[in-house]
């Protein structure tokens, strides 16, 4: 009885000190290097959720890649949503400090990003809560960088750094001005 006591006793501590190693250390990955999360709603179709309502898509989110702030342009970024700091949307970063964006639906048609934002947009324009709604973004509300897809299988794919072309950031201040003519 006292062998088996002993025995329990060894495997209870053992597990104990994996148990309190194992948990900050993972808490830490999670928080720093990656995670993955479940993407909802209709604003990143066809990208993501082509299925609509009938599936999500489960992506990985690399923290790693923006802890410097640095994005491309058609990077898809997860961020704390400006208007609801308890949610996290994810968009495609479309303009970056300095760029000056044409938009779609927002108060001014042109609009300059200011330094230390980025313009974000969804890939579904009409059904999309983006920057055409609340504005450049600043660069402290970046999460994460959506690197893949992991979920649903037939699905598994490395997400692209596309730009569509449509989207391009206007090349110069006389270019908005032609354009408003």
């Amino acid at each position: 009885m006292a062998h088996s006591q002993g025995w329990v006793k060894r495997y209870l501590k053992a597990f104990c000190k994996g148990f309190f190693v194992a948990v900050p250390v993972a808490v830490t990955f999670l928080d720093r290097v990656a995670c993955v999360a479940r993407v909802e709603g209709a604003s990143m179709q066809p990208s993501l959720n082509p299925g609509g309502s009938q599936s999500s898509d489960v992506v990985l989110l690399n923290h790693w890649k923006v802890r410097n702030f640095e994005v491309q342009r058609g990077d898809i970024v997860s961020l704390v949503s400006p208007k609801n700091p308890e949610q996290k949307i994810i968009k495609r970063v479309i303009a970056l400090e300095g760029d000056i964006v044409k938009t779609i639906g927002h108060k001014n048609r042109y609009v300059k990003v200011p330094r230390g934002h980025i313009w974000v947009e969804g890939d579904h324009h009409g059904h999309s809560f983006d920057s055409n709604s609340f504005g450049p973004v600043s660069l402290g509300l970046l999460h994460a960088h959506a690197t893949h897809i992991l979920w649903p299988p037939e699905r598994w794919q490395k997400l692209e750094s596309v730009l569509p072309p449509e989207r391009l950031p206007v090349q110069s201040e006389e270019e908005c001005l032609l354009g408003s003519l």
